[in-house]
């Protein structure tokens, strides 16, 4: 720009100058142009909330994925990072959907927030922090705050109350533990993932809370797809709420198995339909590899903390 300038200041031409000018009134204009895009964009998923409305984010390639199903006491509601649908009654998600990628899981994680926070999304007011205090329950994440350690804004998101479920300590800690951990190596792997998980209430019988009355689950479960060629695929999984010794492998289920479970249509808007099957009604158990090592730390040392 310097050397642009310098020839501009020489030559005596006006037409060169005006030539000049033009083209700069041009550049700003393209630039305050992405600028406004940018701020549409954002202003579109702060306004998503509730809405129920797929949204995806051209910035970090990212789909809102809202699972169908018949159910009306689900409140969407749509954060920047991922989306969630919130059952009053349980104080709790019925489902969390994100996307993972290699890219976000590649950068080093930022500091954990570690302040749960009271969600102000959801139109009834969530559950609080004082609800888990001296239950005995973990505030157990489903998105994972580990998932979302690539920046300061998701990893702030991840600690909203909306996406805290009771989770029995050496279970969160344990083999949910190991699950989370290692759909982060799949993704890595694989490039991108698409994740959707959740409780399973069952017959409620125990509720912990302050404040409100948070429902204790009876199982929960984990959806992950990847729908990038060559090797599209799915697998699915079913845990019961305890303490475990067995691989996690032993609860995988496909995708239409949980659905079937659970009684919501997952990745309806994001799977075509030609591919569906393949991705939703089968499990290839050797692509999704898992570490021997990680799984006998669980049960040696992660089980019993």
């Amino acid at each position: 720009m310097a050397k642009f300038r310098k020839n501009h200041s020489k030559n005596k031409n006006p037409f060169v100058g005006l030539s000049i000018r033009v083209f700069l009134m041009i550049a700003v204009a393209v630039v305050l142009f992405f600028i406004g895009r940018r701020g549409f964009i954002d202003a579109q998923s702060n306004s998503s909330s509730g809405s129920g409305v797929n949204v995806v984010f051209e910035d970090y390639d990212r789909a809102y994925l809202i699972p169908k199903s018949d159910r009306s006491d689900i409140e969407v509601v749509n954060h920047k990072y991922y989306s969630l649908g919130y059952v009053e009654k349980y104080e709790q998600p019925a489902w969390v959907s994100y996307g993972l990628n290699q890219s976000e899981l590649a950068v080093p994680n930022v500091e954990r927030h570690d302040r749960f926070l009271e969600d102000p999304e959801v139109s009834s007011k969530s559950a609080n922090y004082y609800d888990y205090r001296g239950s005995g329950y973990s505030r157990g994440h489903m998105a994972p705050a580990g998932d979302m350690a690539f920046n300061k804004e998701a990893m702030r998101e991840s600690f909203y109350m909306s996406n805290m479920s009771p989770q029995l300590i050496p279970f969160n800690g344990g083999i949910w533990r190991e699950l989370e951990e290692t759909v982060r190596d799949w993704a890595y792997k694989n490039g991108r993932l698409y994740v959707i998980t959740g409780p399973i209430f069952g017959d409620v019988d125990k509720y912990i809370g302050q404040k409100n009355k948070v429902a204790v689950p009876k199982q929960y479960y984990k959806a992950v797809v990847d729908i990038d060629n060559p090797d599209i695929k799915g697998i699915a999984f079913i845990m019961d709420h305890e303490v475990s010794t067995r691989p996690i492998m032993d609860y995988a289920v496909t995708i239409d198995e949980l659905e079937e479970a659970i009684g919501m249509e997952l990745f309806d808007d994001l799977i075509e339909d030609d591919i569906e099957q393949d991705i939703e009604g089968n499990i290839n158990i050797r692509s999704w590899p898992v570490s021997k090592k990680r799984y006998q730390q669980r049960v040696d040392h992660w089980n019993n903390n």
